[in-house]
């Protein structure tokens, strides 16, 4: 499992014309899974989400988490986070888990993001999505916990 987490003052994602999900300040999350995640890597990522002091507390300095500031998270699938473009010009994604592995453990790490009191919104898996952000900061940190 794969994260690229951004620490966002707004960030929203469209399918289309259509608003599929919006939030204020909070964590844009690009979300990729691999063959044989499992369910408790989920579990890990998901606390560790929640956890993470990313938030400039009175001293200016990186202590607050999610939950401090009231902020939000906006999960969206991004199956080219395994994308391998070592050899040749065009990459290759065999190391993306396919649909119907993926699919469930994208949904159970929105509900462990959300067991955990964290406000969520999301895009849709597998579509084309147009995702708006203004990163803050900048602020983006590359997570990821192998099989």
């Amino acid at each position: 499992m794969r994260v690229v987490l951004q620490r966002v003052s707004r960030a929203s994602v469209a399918i289309g014309v259509r608003a599929a999900g919006a939030i204020g300040p909070g964590f844009c999350l690009l979300v990729g899974f691999t063959h044989g995640d499992t369910a408790a890597q989920v579990d890990w990522m998901a606390d560790k989400v929640a956890g993470l002091r990313l938030f400039s507390d009175a001293e200016g300095r990186m202590n607050l988490g999610l939950a401090e500031v009231g902020g939000a998270v906006l999960v969206v699938s991004q199956f080219t986070l395994y994308g391998d473009a070592a050899k040749g010009r065009r990459p290759s994604f065999i190391d993306a888990a396919r649909p119907e592995e993926a699919i469930p453990l994208y949904e159970g790490f929105i509900a462990a993001l959300r067991t955990r009191g964290l406000e969520v919104a999301t895009g849709e898996f597998g579509a084309d999505m147009q995702v708006d952000l203004v990163n803050d900061g900048p602020v983006t940190l590359i997570l990821e916990r192998a099989p």
